[in-house]
């Protein structure tokens, strides 16, 4: 069953692409894109349930299905889909008609290669996925032509590249290291690696670590390493942003979590997560000073990424239980908060007609229902109860209490306090604050715009009130696969 849930994962934007570029139609364009969006997570969503059973390995090994993974294409499914939705009522706003045909083939292109890469079970093929992103993503951000789109797509290519390149000099050390132990020839996939990690060198694979944690920590947004996130969030289409913040960087920190777990199993991991729990606490500091003295819209939800993805780094380098069920509970409930909140901030941008947090005003009376949406995702990604952020957030807390690096969990209170005061001021701003002789636009967004964004908010909302006990029990299954760190002696909950 595995199997043919990827193949239809793979399948679906592939001939989409296809019959896109061929028949060059823009509706038919934007109906191929959802339709593969919409067959992608039905498949992805029974995905789970059918890796449960441990690893399944296809195509002579080159492909794998496990629970990690298959959470991974589950939360890029998600925001693929809203994302597809949402885009077919805010393209039509560009009036750029005869070149939609080649925004969605290329946008299909890249929720496929967001999903392909954590189905990759040999490491150098899951960098050339990585790398693939990129590529397709660059022509994305620059989709809108204007100096400063171009721009950023320059910027993202140019330190993203150079960020892939340490991940390549990672990827080829670790395969030096395995070389010694496995042969100069061997399959480098990850349980190759993991099997092979206590007989190989522990500086050598600390080495490694870090230069891939360096490498795809840049992809995932990781401060210092984050400087081309703001700009490609703020200049790429509104769903372009939303799959760069809920898919692509949750695939680039597939590779750090697989290889920290390498470090793991010889014995070496103690130095590879302290590194790890340092980047995340240091993300978490960046992206609250930019986040309170922010101006642009779009920018304040990309330093927004730059906390979570920074989140996600604390839980996963805390370990246990604990921390990574927290750091999974969280790449979800991310996905769906920043997909509503990118949807919001591109209605805005369209309505108003700026970027400028300044020009946005007086949102709740002329936009009721999107401006309640909006203001909620806002709430929820600050990580206020009663949101699923509150909830994947307090766990890993609690992992970090329990660790040594208690630190970072203290650390982390304090700033989660200065990004709600940060965050919620500038909606302040823009719901409270009346605009220049009441001038602005009418109150009116797009049923295609609108309704991904109660898609977004309502799981949110649940995921805040209940956390079931089968995704409990889920991340168990994973933690346990992974084995970040010694095993919890608590229980989840």
């Amino acid at each position: 069953m595995a199997g043919a849930l990827l193949l239809a994962i793979a399948l679906a934007p592939s001939v989409a692409i296809v019959v896109i570029l061929l028949t060059r139609r823009p509706r038919l364009a934007e109906g191929l894109n959802l339709a593969a969006s919409a067959i992608v997570l039905a498949a992805a969503l029974l995905l789970p349930l059918a890796s449960l059973g441990g690893r399944h390995v296809f195509l002579d090994r080159y492909v794998i299905a496990d629970p990690f993974g298959a959470w991974v294409i589950l939360c890029a499914a998600i925001v693929y889909f809203l994302a597809s939705l949402y885009a077919v009522g805010y393209m039509r706003l560009l009036d750029e008609e005869a070149r939609l045909p080649r925004f969605y083939a290329l946008f299909a292109g890249f929720g496929l290669a967001t999903l392909l890469g954590p189905m990759m079970n040999s490491a150098g093929l899951y960098w050339i996925l990585i790398e693939l992103t990129t590529l397709v993503s660059t022509f994305l951000v620059a989709f809108e032509r204007a100096p400063e789109s171009v721009e950023a797509a320059w910027k993202y290519i140019i330190v993203v590249s150079g960020g892939i390149s340490l991940a390549l000099l990672g990827t080829v050390l670790f395969y030096w290291a395995g070389s010694f132990v496995l042969g100069p020839r061997y399959d480098m996939t990850w349980a190759v690696l993991r099997a092979a990690a206590p007989e190989m060198n522990p500086a050598l694979l600390l080495l490694a670590f870090l230069l891939v944690l360096v490498g795809y920590g840049t992809k995932a947004g990781l401060a210092p390493m984050h400087t081309w996130l703001p700009d490609t969030h703020s200049e790429g289409p509104a769903p372009v942003s939303a799959l760069l913040s809920g898919a692509l960087l949750n695939t680039a920190m597939v590779g750090v979590v697989r290889y920290l777990s390498i470090v793991e199993a010889a014995h070496a991991g103690k130095l590879a997560r302290a590194v790890l729990i340092a980047l995340g606490a240091f993300s978490f500091f960046v992206a609250a000073l930019f986040i309170v003295r922010q101006s642009g819209i779009k920018r304040l939800m990309a330093y927004s990424s730059v906390e979570h993805m920074g989140v996600m780094a604390l839980g996963f380098g805390f370990g246990g239980m604990l921390g990574v069920a927290g750091a999974l509970y969280h790449m979800l409930n991310h996905t769906l908060n920043k997909s509503l909140m990118f949807f919001g901030a591109g209605s805005m941008m369209r309505s108003y007609g700026t970027k400028e947090i300044g020009g946005i005003r007086d949102v709740g009376r002329r936009f009721p229902v999107v401006g309640a949406l909006w203001l909620a995702g806002a709430v929820a990604i600050t990580g206020a109860p009663p949101f699923g952020l509150f909830a994947s957030e307090f766990t890993i807390l609690r992992a970090g209490l329990q660790s040594p690096e208690i630190w970072a969990a203290i650390l982390m209170t304090l700033l989660l306090i200065v990004i709600f005061i940060g965050f919620l001021n500038h909606f302040r701003v823009m719901y409270f604050s009346p605009g220049e002789n009441g001038a602005g636009p009418a109150g009116s967004v797009s049923l295609w715009c609108a309704v991904p964004m109660w898609l977004a908010l309502l799981p949110l909302l649940v995921f805040g009130l209940w956390w079931p006990e089968a995704i409990w029990h889920y991340f168990g299954v994973i933690a346990h696969g992974l084995a970040t760190s010694a095993p919890a002696r608590v229980a989840l909950r």
